[in-house]
């Protein structure tokens, strides 16, 4: 990657998603819920961040895990909801102004159970046989995967055996604990998940799902790191009143981070390194398309993954 390249990824298509169809009352998997009955507003949303200037377009399907499913009484519509996800994000992209072949198409392998927890005590082969199974649904409509939200070592050495079981690139991105950013949520140091995916041969290593000043104090972590790395931050205000089951539409976001705000934090990152950015939940298509435009008058060039 030529150091003047930042690849430009999304925002929080879920919680925009959220906003966007009018705030509905909490409930699990809600965003695959309009989906369905809303469609127009999913492919709203990815036209947004299309003409934001990303470059990385996320499906939205990071809660459709088969456990996730299972536990709502949902799972005979895992391929369904799959399949719309990816019609959606390709009716967005025609219906555009850019062209297919100027942007990536990411698949999502997510945390299996919930976000900001460790609390996932399966073994190893259960956990990789569930992502064998993510990644085989969403392969042939994908140009690569983003594993998203990893709060532990253990779900980083299941996801990565998956990915390796297909032979497909490994783009890793670890949240962390916002009181202790050197730590993984699981309590876990970041320099040793680092030096995991070093060892796995990652092809980025990044940091997402937390406040952008965590991420800003971890940064130093990859100061002895040759992979590229990045980042993508929340607007939450915190996340630990979430609790098990419950959708991050129960969290409050922050008044404090706007788009200037928030792409002061992005030049940071990139003046210490990162080459990867984009945004998490609370992060609209507003933001990155401030964070797009301070790129490019800084003389960076914006694009997609694999050029």
């Amino acid at each position: 990657m030529k150091s003047e390249q930042i690849i430009l990824l999304d925002g929080g298509i879920g919680q925009e998603i959220y906003l966007r169809a009018g705030s509905p009352e909490s409930q699990t998997l809600w965003s695959l819920q309009i989906m369905r009955d809303n469609p127009e507003i999913v492919v709203g949303v990815h036209m947004d961040f299309i003409n934001a200037g990303s470059k990385v377009l996320s499906l939205n399907n990071y809660a459709a895990t088969p456990s996730r499913l299972e536990r709502i009484g949902m799972l005979d519509s895992f391929d369904e909801i799959h399949t719309l996800s990816v019609q959606l994000l390709n009716s967005a992209i025609s219906e555009s102004n850019y062209t297919r072949s100027n942007l990536s198409i990411a698949g999502c392998l997510p945390p299996l159970i919930a976000s900001y927890t460790a609390e996932d005590r399966r073994e190893n082969k259960e956990l990789f046989d569930e992502y064998v199974l993510l990644i085989e649904q969403q392969i042939d409509y994908v140009d690569l995967f983003l594993v998203e939200t990893m709060s532990s070592i253990k779900e980083v050495l299941a996801v990565t055996d998956a990915l390796d079981y297909f032979g497909l690139g490994k783009y890793v991105s670890l949240t962390l604990d916002d009181d202790y950013p050197n730590l993984l949520r699981s309590g876990e140091k970041l320099v040793d998940a680092i030096k995991l995916l070093e060892m796995r041969s990652a092809d980025a290593i990044l940091l997402n799902c937390s406040r952008p000043e965590t991420i800003s104090s971890a940064l130093s972590n990859f100061k002895n790191t040759e992979i590229p790395f990045g980042a993508y931050a929340n607007g939450f205000s915190s996340v630990k009143d979430l609790k098990f089951g419950k959708s991050v539409n129960v969290l409050d976001a922050r008044n404090d981070l706007g788009p200037d705000e928030y792409s002061e934090f992005v030049m940071d990152w990139i003046a210490h390194g990162a080459r990867i950015i984009g945004g998490c939940c609370e992060i609209s298509p507003q933001h990155i398309n401030k964070v797009s435009d301070q790129l490019h008058l800084n003389g960076f060039k914006t694009t997609k993954f694999g050029l």
